[in-house]
This record gives structure tokens, sequence and C-alpha cells, in this order.
């Protein structure tokens, strides 16, 4: 009957982690399309094959031709639309182009605040498709307008629709609008759609510069059908490098936004495999669930106030979908929970349910599964890179295998899990087990009432577990009916946590799973009760060999394929003012197409001066010397060099003579440049753009660029060491090379400069 009992329980997890999962996104089968005002995800996909065929990053042929085809497919369902070209720079980027963000407007009836729904059209350079990066976002608004127009009824408020240009180079399209669009000021509300891999459910993540009671409250006024939201993952968001369009809004303008993101499958993110073959269809149909409740709702609600002076927490819960409650509960909750957790004590050590010398000795299984569990998950990490070093090449850091090491390491925890507690636990009273879960816990929530607020929904399972306490202090039910009465009591924690588990090494990569791990063990420490044996514990044995089931399964399937490529990448540097060349390597990994040029005489690390901006800082890992091929570079026009009192003003024309995709100017010197302007476009709103050593412009060339022009003033005395990369991404078909393209099983690697020809030469001023 135990057995039986144990069983039961392990049932109901396993139903409400699939739960828990299912209720974060709506499956295929659930579309229902009845008439023309409905979302057809079959009208979206045929939109996005047509945008996904080719890379789009600005500057790039397909760029212009993506551009087209909005533009007709607005004028089809009766827009007028506006090319806004517009030179933009982004401080904390260093980066520039000219801009040509596609917009268009739905008059509404009354004067209010208007309603933007906002995407970006360009691609990642160089490789990526942008199906679901942000292809997902433009159809989504596409055909998502088509059906709202479909009603023929005038919503009160405007609808903007902005399909902002160079989003993937430094936000630039949103930059161009918020400080030079008329509109702008008429914004009240932005909805952001973006992505940072190719499936998984869609995050709701609020931006705001005040406090966000009332965005919350406005969001579940639009009842989404599939929330999937927490006030943690913003806290963790403002934390990471990852702004997206809505910031710009956000900082520049005060105004405050919805961003609908998806990070599953994240290996697909910026990468030639950004497809729509590889689209999940149910997050396609998640975000057109956002876009179409949002739409419907906001576009008639009013939109000139969404501020508002108190914080709530938010997080999934079974059957309500999110539970929520002021940030100002969080400390008295805690309080209250404390209070209660020493009266159960109490009463318990009255009662003889517990002992206070047991309770002491359930301190040392805990602690000691925290440590082992996380120790170990983190080590072992690192011990599969150095078996696996090709993983390094993914610099994502989750792996096509990714999925397959988290369920690995679920069952390696658990079962460390188990003989911990098997070996450690002898208790003849249980319950003295709950007392150091609880106890953490308690602590948890007392650093977070102080720190972060944002995860004030993990005194949730510390309610859940006092209940548990509070049962097996005052009852006397049997074992088996008592392991499956606190196993349905733990339901909103195995509900609140196990999408957790998944989602940390998912958005921030393998080496996160140690944070998983340490989920697991407080997770098991509040369910103790439901799993705890004193004569055997069979679980133990199941989850040892799933461990190693997934950890065979993962170690066959480490290497790459035709439908999981492997990144790989070759650079030519050529330094024009000492006629020397290199060719360069981000790869750990060697493989034939990078032998091809690293098959000996090649020197471990990077190259002075050559190393372009990427968003992960990443330096060769090899290079190698080669013959010189006084390939042109641009021309270099001083336009003016002259001197009035103690300043020297100067301005510099580049002038390419080739295809250019990018030029990036770096200082060898501390300098502070006055009236820094990019074609004209004054940098920092005129302040003094105080410069370090490094990168400090990433100019992209965009469709209507012919040249680029620097002004600037510097102190007379200021010694001026500014070296220019020109760089083009034409190495496979430059003339001058004859490198082997890749087999079907590569492709080039994502975030840094690839496929490129990098010319070098420091500017003489």
């Amino acid at each position: 009957m135990k057995r039986f009992s144990t069983i039961v329980s392990v049932l109901i997890i396993l139903g409400v982690i699939y739960w828990s999962f299912a209720d974060l996104k709506p499956s295929l089968s659930s579309e229902k399309i009845t008439s023309e005002t409905d979302f057809s995800i079959n009208n979206a996909l045929a939109h996005l094959k047509n945008i996904s065929k080719e890379a789009h990053y600005v500057g790039a042929e397909n760029h212009k031709k993506v551009q087209n085809y909005l533009v007709s497919e607005l004028q089809k369902i009766g827009f007028e639309t506006e090319i806004q070209t517009q030179t933009a720079l982004n401080k904390k980027w260093f980066a520039a182009t000219t801009t040509e963000n596609i917009i268009a407007k739905i008059k509404g009836t009354e004067n209010g605040k208007a309603l933007m729904l906002l995407t970006h059209y360009d691609s990642n350079p160089h490789s990526s498709l942008g199906a679901s990066d942000a292809g997902s976002g433009v159809v989504t608004i596409l055909e998502g307008i088509r059906a709202f127009l479909a009603k023929k009824e005038v919503p009160k408020n405007d609808i903007i629709i902005l399909f902002s240009d160079a989003e993937e180079i430094g936000l630039l399209g949103a930059q161009a609008f918020v400080d030079n669009h008329s509109w702008t000021k008429n914004v009240g509300l932005v909805l952001n759609f973006e992505a940072r891999g190719s499936g998984g459910p869609s995050y709701m993540l609020m931006e705001t510069n005040g406090k966000n009671s009332k965005l919350l409250s406005e969001f579940l006024a639009t009842k989404p059908n599939f929330p999937a939201a927490n006030s943690l993952m913003y806290s963790i968001y403002k934390k990471l490098p990852n702004d997206t369009d809505l910031t710009v809004f956000r900082e520049d303008a005060n105004i405050n936004g919805f961003n609908f993101a998806f990070i599953g499958d994240h290996f697909d993110y910026h990468t030639a495999q950004d497809s729509y073959e590889r689209l999940d269809r149910e997050t396609l149909l998640h975000q057109a669930e956002y876009l179409t409740t949002s739409l419907n709702y906001f576009a008639n609600s009013n939109l000139s106030n969404l501020n508002s002076d108190e914080d709530f927490v938010y997080v999934n819960f079974p059957f309500i979908k999110l539970i929520t409650y002021p940030f100002s509960w969080v400390l008295p909750m805690l309080i209250i929970c404390t209070i209660i957790f020493i009266i159960l004590l109490f009463f318990g050590i009255s009662l003889n349910k517990i002992d206070v010398k047991n309770i002491l000795k359930g301190f040392i299984p805990f602690i000691l599964s925290l440590v082992l569990c996380g120790g170990i998950s983190f080590g072992l990490w690192k011990l599969l890179i150095l078996i696996h070093p090709h993983y390094n090449d993914i610099l994502h850091g989750f792996t096509y295998n990714g999925y397959t090491y988290i369920s690995a390491f679920v069952f390696l925890n658990l079962w460390l899990l188990f003989t911990i507690y098997k070996r450690t636990s002898h208790q003849d009273k249980p319950t003295n087990l709950l007392i150091a879960p609880i106890f953490f816990w308690l602590i948890i929530n007392f650093i977070i009432s102080d720190s972060l607020k944002g995860a004030g929904f993990l005194i949730i399972p510390v309610i859940c577990a006092l209940f548990i306490l509070a049962i097996a202090v005052f009852t006397n039910l049997e074992d088996k009916l008592k392991r499956i009465l606190f196993t349905i009591l733990s339901i909103p924690t195995i509900y609140i946590f196990a999408p957790l588990v998944k989602m940390f090494p998912v958005g921030l990569g393998l080496k996160i799973l140690f944070v998983s791990a340490l989920f697991i063990v407080l997770v098991f420490g509040l369910m103790i009760l439901s799993f705890h044996q004193k004569k055997s514990f069979w679980t133990q044995k199941w989850s040892g060999i799933l461990a190693i089931l997934f950890f065979g399964i993962a170690t066959y399937n480490s290497g790459f394929s035709i439908d999981n490529k492997k990144p790989n990448s070759i650079v030519y540097i050529q330094n024009s003012d000492d006629k020397t060349a290199y060719f360069g390597t981000y790869n750990t990994t060697l493989d034939s197409y990078t032998k091809q040029i690293f098959k000996d005489d090649f020197v471990k690390g990077g190259i002075d001066n050559a190393e372009t901006k990427s968003k992960y800082n990443t330096r060769f890992k090899y290079h190698k010397k080669t013959e010189f091929k006084a390939i042109s570079s641009s021309e270099i026009i001083t336009e003016l060099d002259t001197i009035i009192g103690n300043k020297r003003f100067l301005e510099i024309t580049i002038l390419p003579k080739r295809k250019i995709n990018k030029l990036e100017f770096t200082t060898k010197n501390k300098l502070s440049l006055h009236q820094f302007k990019v074609n004209d476009v004054l940098a920092n709103n005129g302040k003094v753009y105080n410069l370090k050593t490094g990168t400090f412009l990433v100019y992209h060339l965009g469709n209507s660029d012919k040249e680029v022009t620097l002004s600037f003033s510097v102190n007379l005395n200021q010694k001026l060491e500014i070296v220019l990369n020109e760089i083009s991404y034409e190495l496979l078909t430059n003339s001058h090379f004859n490198i082997k393209p890749r087999t079907e099983e590569m492709m080039p690697m994502p975030f840094v400069t690839n496929d490129a020809i990098i010319i070098t030469k420091k500017l003489k001023l």
C-alpha cells in the first residue's frame, strides 16, 4: 500500500508538471477560424515564408525586398504607409546607421493616447533568416491587424504600426522614431513582439519606469488565454544586456509597454537555422493570442495614464492563470508564515510529533543536498565541456541536445536526493525532515523581501509546506493517505517551479543547470513527506536509471547534423598600414571547413586592432599569417581640419570603393569628443562624448548610405589615434580567395563578424 501511495503521488507530480507546461501556450487544436475576423495562422505563415527566404539584415539586398513586400501587404489591407529614413545613433551600443522604418496608422474616433504595435523587420547580420526573430512578430501584427480591420469597427484610439529597422544592430529604428517622429508624443502604450529562439511559450515582460500594478491589471483585463509571466522575470531581464526596441520607448520617451517574447530552442537564435520550417507553430499561435486579446482591449481603453504607485507580485497559478498581490504584502505574509512556523514547532514538540535533536539532524541531508546537487551540477557541466569542446562553439550556451541534458540533470539530482536522504535521514518521525527546508525557505524569503520583491511569490511554497506541517502535527492519518494528501497540497509549488527548472538553462545557457539543481533541492525538501520511506526508496533506482539513459542519449546526439548544424568561422584581416594579412577563426574545435586554412602554422589567440565588436566580446581562438592581397580600402577625405582657440575642429568623410557592410572606429587612447556628429546627427544630445579605449562607433551601411561623415572637435593637445576597421561579408565570393563552401552540416557562427574581409588602418589625423 505504501508503494501504491508513492506511485499515486508520482503520477500526481507528473500530471501537474505536464499541466504547468500545457497552460503556458495554446495547442494548434485550439485554433478556431470561423470568419474573416479571426486570426489565420496559415495567412501568417504564408507571409513568413515570403519574408524569411534569405537573410535581410540592414544593407543586404533582400532587406529592401522584405521592406517592399511589407509595404505592399499593408497597402493591400488599406493602409497609407510611410518609410521613415533617418540616421540614428545608440550610445549604449556604440552603433549607428541610416534606418528605414515602415510606419502606418489607423485613425481612431477619439483624441486619446495611441496604441503602438511594434516589432522589427531586419534580421541579424549576416546569415540569420529572421523567421522567428522577428519575422514571427511581423506576421503576427500583419495578420492580426487584417483580422481586426475585417470587423469594420473603428477603434477609439489611434493604432500605430511600426515595423522598425535596425533593431539587431542597436535598436536604431526605434531610436530614430522616438527621437524624430512627431507621433511619439501621442503613444500611450507599446505592444512589442520579439523572439530569442524559435519555440516555447511566449512570456510577457512589462517595461515601465514606474510601478507595475496598473499595467498588470490592464493586462489581465485583456483576458489573455495563456498568460505566461512572473514578476521575477523582468527583475532578471533588467539585469541582462538584452534590451529590445521597447526599451528605447521606455528610457527615452517614458512610454510603458509589454514585450511578448519566446526563448525556446535558443540554439536557433541569430543563426541560419532561424527559418520558416523551424518556427514552432504553437509559439506563433501564442503570439497571435496575445495580439488579438490585447488589440481588442487596448484599441478602446484609456491609455492616457498607465503609471501607478504600487508594484505587484504575480506568477502563474493553477486554475486562476495568474495570482497577484501587492509588494506591500510580501513582508507581512512572511512574518505571518514565520509566526505560524514557530507555533507549529511548539505544538509539534509538545505533541511529540517532532523533537529538537532530530530536527537538527534533519538539517544534515538538506544542507548536504544543496551543496552536492549544486556543486555536482556545476562541476559536471564543466566536465562535459571538456569532453565535448565543440560545445564552446555554440555561443548561445544552449546545445542542440540541451533539453536532453536538462532531463538528465533533473534525474541525476533526484537520484542524489534520494541517495542522500536514504543514507542520512534515519528518522522515526519523518516530520523532523520538513523543518530544515521550511527554515531555509523562510531565510530566502527574508532576503527577497528586502532586495528582490519581484520574487515574492516564493512565499507560496512555504504556505503549502506549513499546511503539510500542520496536518503532520495535528492529525494521525495513515502514511499512505498522508503521502497522497501532502502531494496534493504541493500542487501549487510544483506548478510554479517545474517551468522554472527548464526556463533558466534554456534562457541563460546550460552553465545555469546548477540553479535548476538548487530549485529541485528546495522543492524536494518541502515535499520530503511525499517521498520519504523507511525501508526502501524505489524511486532512487529509477531516477538513477533515467539519468544514465538521458546522459546516454545526450552523448549519442552530441554531434552535428544537417538539422543541427555546426557553427564555424573564417575571417581575413588585412592591415593596410604595415602590409600584413592574417586569417582568424572564432572556433575552439576545427573542422574540415576551418582546416582548409588552419591546417598548420597557426597560432593560438587573437590579433590586435582586428577584434570587431560582438555580443559576447569574443576573440579569435586561432590566427595565421597569410598573403597580403592588397584589397582596396575606402577613401578617407578630410573635409575640415582647423584650429579655433584651444579646439581642433575636424570633419572626415569615409567613401567606400566597394560593397562595405560596416565601419568600426576604435581609439587607442582616451578621447573627449565635443559636438560629435555622424552624418550631421548629433550624438549624446550634444554632450561631451567621453571615450575609453576600444570601439566607439560601429556604423552599419544601410540601403541609402553612400558615404559616412564624422565631425567633432577635440582639445588642441588631444592625441588622436583612431583605427578604422572596414568590414565586408564577401570572403566566400571575393575573387582574391578560393575558400571551399561549408557542407550541409555547417553554418556561419552567429554573434561574431564572420565570412568577412576586415581591412584595418589608422586614420591620418
